[in-house]
């Protein structure tokens, strides 16, 4: 007998439309199998209800390959390390070092090449690290599965255990209570099943499934639903559809494979993603970097016309041309940004359990002004709790949760569930269990997806013959089978619709006597009831989350709601928790939208429902084209879009392995609480506020001395500045300022987002660096009067020795007045910033009078040469701290 005889005869559905795509071919969610009955499905994949053949199977496994996921691409120590040489600072110094070596400037291309080799090494281990951590967090598909073969077609079908990589599509598998699904399944038979989405929606609630055989009209859904999903629309909605990665929580059922491999849901994760443009950090960096490159591009050239010009001198001057653009490069900028962001990974991961995948995602964190996040395991606990309960006028009845707590018990203890629905322990937390055991249960009949309610039979004492049912379940459910005139059940609907509206799910209860029976109860009893009330739930809150979300406003973050999950019920959830909702957006109303007009609804919206995962990706999209650094929140495979559109991906341990491996961070013990993700921003802060510190400081110093270095080469008769010595300065400044990634910011300075902002580095490192070169400037004219105008070798040497300690002295002082932490101080005791540039002073004071100041070409000064100087500095240092206090009196201002 043929296949498709065999499907017909077992009722599953009648002939339809013409068959879909070739078997396996098509991915259930996007069309293909989606929309057909059961037979049409059976007979597309040229299969029956009692399976395959083993020869049937192996052609298939030959044909569409293993069961298996896309390999996932490690990258290796070597492949790490190039990457890293693509870092546009790294880049530049890379020219700077070939150009120095050139010039045989030998020097300065050794210490560029150390740089460069220690900033990737430390780039590579933070990130290989970061990988280990995640090496434990994976394997999230079934080993084995229970499948129907045959041995040839005239054989009886047997049930075998086989690996899961040799199911084919046309394969019959059956599912269990514990199972995971083993590939993307349609349902030909279920007994009340129930199935866990989380790792494909990050929806914790598990979700009633069963067959449909009319796929086109809207699905039942989840039956007595609490209304907290926050699944969306979309295939993993449809009831008949089982999705690799999901687990059976309670049920059986008997499907037929439809997609195996690279073709499900699961593994299309990885291909839905949008192209993620450049993050904050990566703007940042570029921003700079083009900035630096043109100063570097631009004064060598003038360098030499300059010389060549004024003084007739040629290309002896080269090697000085290059140590001033090397001068103006900050070369420490790799190491520090690297020391600074895996230092503060490092200590999130101790301390938080936070693991940053990315060293750049830390200061993408600390730019973050937009957190978009899901409702369900942020917000709320995915956990139902009793409100009220409420008689047919609104009023508070406690009958009500009484008769639904006799039904809750009794339907646990009688029809042998696995395991508790969350809305009967909800219940019965909120109810007294000593009512239920009053009674003596009789019979169960137990809820399923299509009647969307559950009975209990329980006899009362003391009444005797007669038998109570109780009826829980969906307000519409229960209501059509009470003895009810129409208007009377229109006011029920009404006031249950207004309640929900309110962001509470309702479950009807009723109740109606029988004469006592030995006969089975069956859902043909369940007429004529006597309507009793309503009990109404809300979910669980985060018991964190409202004080989270208060810190995330303190610090300058707009926290956006996008669910899948209805209007009302998230609405009530913001409010409760302190978050003004507004006016709550559904998805439908932002289809029609353009760009611009989204990117304004964005931007006044708290909350959009309905989101489906195109919608978040959108919104995110939006919402970054507008200028904000934004984060999301996710853990299913439903936001990968999302997860890989934003500035930077979060996600939990627990969340489906793509997400993981797309997010920037991983929230490894604490779930997705906020408070953990409030702990990761203050960290990128912190790094973020240290690289910035170090840009403004060093640039700033650099330019000053770079203009000194250029009008000192138009005045004098000889170089200002030996090659050797602007080395050996900026080695000592270098060094010094390695100690900024253990320097901690004043609280204040992390308030609010920080962004490494190109236009306002530019307007700071010309303000300071000008009141630099005046300081410099000031010095030569300090050494003319100390040496009596320059003429002989001696008064070269000296000049040389008095601005290379000057140079060291202002750098010093720049150091610990512009330094983010200084306001510390007073209650920590000296930082390392402080004894960092409490040696450089110190070093350029005495290096000129070293041994080693002869072979530098420096000699020892005259004493009037540094009490001028001392006028010099505390002139310099009155101007730095009235342009700093001017500077941050601006950037207070809102």
């Amino acid at each position: 007998m043929p296949e498709t005889s065999e499907a017909e005869e077992s009722g599953l559905a009648s002939p339809g439309p013409p068959a879909p795509p070739a078997p396996g071919k098509a991915v259930v969610g996007g069309g293909g199998l989606r929309h057909l009955t059961a037979l049409q499905v059976l007979r597309t994949l040229e299969s029956g209800p009692r399976g395959l053949t083993d020869e049937d199977a192996a052609e298939r496994l030959t044909r569409f390959g293993e069961n298996t996921l896309p390999a996932r691409r490690t990258v290796s120590w070597p492949g790490r390390f190039l990457h890293s040489l693509g870092d546009p600072f790294t880049a530049v110094l890379l020219c700077l070092g070939v150009v120095s070596a050139a010039v045989a400037a030998w020097g300065t291309a050794c210490v560029i090449t150390v740089l460069v080799v220690v900033s990737c090494v430390l780039r590579s281990a933070g990130e290989h690290r970061a990988d280990r951590s995640m090496a434990g967090l994976r394997d999230l598909v079934a080993t084995t599965a229970t499948v129907l073969r045959r041995a040839d077609g005239d054989t009886v079908p047997e049930a075998r255990e086989i690996p899961v990589d040799e199911l084919v599509p046309g394969d019959v598998v059956r599912l269990g209570p514990g199972d995971l699904v083993p590939a993307d399944l349609r349902l030909l038979r279920s007994n009340s099943l129930s199935v866990n989405q989380a790792a494909l929606t990050g929806e914790s609630a598990p979700v009633a499934k069963h067959p449909v055989d009319a796929p086109d009209r809207p699905a039942d859904g989840a039956g007595e639903d609490t209304g907290t999903g926050d699944r969306g629309d979309g295939p993993f909605g449809e009831p008949q559809l089982c999705f690799q990665g999901s687990s059976v929580m309670s049920g059986s059922g008997t499907a037929v494979v439809v997609a195996t491999g690279a073709h499900t849901r699961f593994a299309a994760g990885h291909d839905s993603v949008v192209p993620r443009g450049r993050s904050a950090f990566d703007r940042s960096v570029h921003g700079i970097s083009w900035i630096l490159i043109r100063f570097m591009l631009l004064t060598p050239p003038l360098v030499l016309m300059a010389n060549a010009a004024l003084r007739g001198r040629g290309l002896e001057t080269l090697p000085f041309a290059v140590a001033v653009a090397v001068g103006l490069t900050p070369e420490m900028l790799p190491v520090i940004v690297t020391t600074s962001l895996a230092r503060g990974a490092s200590l999130l991961a101790r301390a938080h359990g936070v693991i940053v995948r990315r060293l750049p995602a830390l200061h993408d964190l600390g730019a973050v002004d937009v957190l978009c996040l899901d409702k369900t395991g942020t917000l709320t606990q995915d956990r139902p709790v009793v409100v009220r309960a409420m008689d047919a006028d609104g009023r508070d009845d406690p009958e009500a949760l009484r008769w639904a707590a006799v039904n809750a018990w009794w339907t646990l203890q009688l029809a042998d569930l696995p395991v508790p629905d969350t809305l009967d322990e909800a219940i019965l937390d909120a109810a007294d269990e000593d009512d239920a055991l009053r009674h003596d249960g009789v019979a169960a009949v137990p809820f399923d997806p299509v009647r969307r309610l559950s009975t209990a039979v329980v006899h009362a004492p003391g009444r005797l013959g007669v038998h109570t049912l109780v009826v829980k379940g969906a307000v519409e459910s229960v209501l059509e089978r009470c003895a009810l005139d129409d208007g009377e059940r229109r006011r029920l609907l009404a006031l249950a619709a207004d309640r929900a509206g309110d962001g509470l799910r309702l479950l009807a209860v009723a109740t109606a006597e029988r004469a006592a029976r030995r006969r089975a109860y069956t859902p043909a009893d369940e007429r004529g009831l006597d309507f009793v009330g309503f009990v109404a739930l809300r979910e669980e809150l985060v018991p964190s989350a409202a004080g989270a979300l208060r810190v995330l406003a303190d610090r300058g973050i707009t926290v956006k709601v996008l669910t899948g999950d209805h209007p009302g019920t998230v609405a009530r959830a913001c409010r409760d928790l302190g978050l003004d909702p507004g006016e709550v957006r559904t998805a439908d109303a932002i289809d029609g939208l353009t760009d611009p007009e989204l990117a304004e609804l964005a931007d006044r919206t708290t909350v959009f429902a309905r989101c489906t995962p195109e919608h978040k990706a959108r919104i995110v999209t939006t919402l970054r084209a507008a200028g904000h650094t934004t984060g999301f929140l996710g853990d299913g495979v439903n936001d990968l879009p999302a997860l890989h559109t934003a500035d930077v991906g979060i996600c939990p341990r627990d969340a489906v392995d793509v997400a993981r491996e797309s997010a920037g961070v991983v929230l490894a013990d604490h779930g997705k609480d906020l408070t953990a993700i409030d702990h990761a921003i203050t960290a990128g802060r912190q790094s973020s506020v240290t690289i910035a510190t170090y840009l403004r400081i060093t640039l700033s110093s650099n330019l000053g001395n770079v203009i000194a270095m250029l009008a000192a080469g138009l005045l004098l008769p000889f170089l200002p500045m030996l090659p050797a010595q602007a080395l050996v300065q900026n080695l000592c400044f270098d060094a010094a300022q390695l100690t900024f990634s253990y320097d901690r910011p004043a609280p204040a300075a992390l308030k609010r987002p920080t962004m490494l902002r190109p236009r306002d580095f530019l307007r700071f490192i010309t303000a300071f660096g000008a009141i630099n070169a005046v300081a410099d400037l000031a010095t030569f004219a300090v050494l003319a009067l100390a040496l009596h105008g320059p003429g002989g070798t001696d008064d070269e040497a000296a000049f040389h020795a008095g601005w290379f300690t000057e140079n060291l002295l202002t750098q010093a002082l720049v150091m610990v007045l512009l330094r983010t932490g200084r306001r510390t101080v007073e209650t920590r005791g000296i930082s390392p910033v402080g004894r960092a540039a409490a040696a450089l002073a110190v070093t350029g004071l005495l290096l000129p009078l070293s041994p080693l100041g002869p072979p530098l070409g420096m000699m020892t000064l005259p004493g009037v040469y540094y009490l001028l100087l001392v006028v010099v500095l505390a002139l310099y240092t009155a101007a730095l701290v009235i342009a700093r206090d001017r500077h941050e009196l601006r950037g207070s201002r809102p």
